[in-house]
């Protein structure tokens, strides 16, 4: 069995290496590493609630 080190970003959608990211500024769940560099600190959930547009919406 191999291992997969990998998380679901809760801002874009993308799977990328659960080392190489953030935690959302509120609720602490992965945000990733591009989405950080682009200015995103809140997860699609909490940004939606906050009314922030800055991040995208989750992929359809």
């Amino acid at each position: 069995m191999a291992e997969r080190d990998v998380m679901v970003c809760r801002a874009c959608g993308n799977e990328e290496r659960a080392s190489e990211g953030y935690p959302c500024e509120h609720c602490g769940t992965f945000i990733c590493q591009i989405c950080s560099l682009r200015g995103v600190v809140l997860c699609a959930s909490c940004a939606r609630d906050e009314g922030d547009s800055r991040t995208p919406p989750p992929p359809a």
